[in-house]
């Protein structure tokens, strides 16, 4: 091989390489390395565990989230859609009592529809939704994702046991109500509105109480 197509092989190799490293170098450079732990929080140490502690491939997947959904705005939501919203969830938590499984499906479908109507992906595409979700509710979004899991396992009839079933259902739905609480009322809602806001929470009905469950 002469020298010239020496040169011109390597050259393409760097093209080729920089080309396939460059949204990694990208994200990185704007987020990377602590910046992307201080973005993530929970989601970081869940990736990288996700990974077998590989840092480097954690941190690949988290820049690729934040280049694919770092420049997304919510849509915000009206009076009277925080209030559909409202209402809609304190209906899933009666709901709950009585039929923890159709609660916990609700709910799962409940944050997939208002996560849309904030300008995320549609819940049909629940992993890219998650995605999305975790670059700007890192500290919430694992909820999202846990009452997911138990509203599939629950379509599919894995709780066989129904005692501890319905405590993880309990608690899946729990853990969903940050994330809920963090779509429907965000930093900047006024204070008539946040007012609102903790009376409803004051009145989380008594049932939905660990001691006060039905079995599914």
């Amino acid at each position: 091989m002469s020298t010239g197509m020496i040169v011109l092989t390597v050259i393409v190799a760097v093209v080729i390489i920089a080309a396939a490293t460059a949204p990694f170098l990208r994200g990185r450079g704007r987020y990377g390395g602590p910046g992307l732990k201080r973005r993530f929080g929970p989601e970081y140490e869940r990736a990288v565990a996700l990974h077998d502690g590989d840092t480097k491939a954690a941190e690949q997947e988290l820049a690729e989230r934040v280049e694919r959904h770092g420049e997304l705005r919510e849509r915000p939501l009206d009076p009277a859609g925080q209030e559909h919203y409202a209402a809609r969830w304190t209906a899933v938590q009666e709901h709950f009592v009585a039929s923890p499984r159709q609660a916990v499906a609700e709910a799962d479908q409940l944050l997939a529809e208002l996560a849309a109507a904030r300008g995320y992906p549609d819940g049909g595409r629940y992993d890219e939704q998650l995605a999305a979700l975790s670059v700007h509710h890192a500290d919430h979004v694992d909820g999202y994702r846990q009452v997911h899991r138990v509203a599939r396992a629950g379509a599919r009839d894995a709780l066989t046991e129904a005692g501890s079933g319905t405590e993880e259902m309990r608690t899946a739905l729990v853990g969903a109500r940050a994330l809920f609480d963090d779509l429907t009322h965000p930093s900047g809602e006024t204070g008539r509105h946040r007012a609102t806001h903790a009376r409803r929470r004051a009145h989380t009905p008594r049932a939905f109480n660990r001691g006060h469950l039905k079995e599914s």
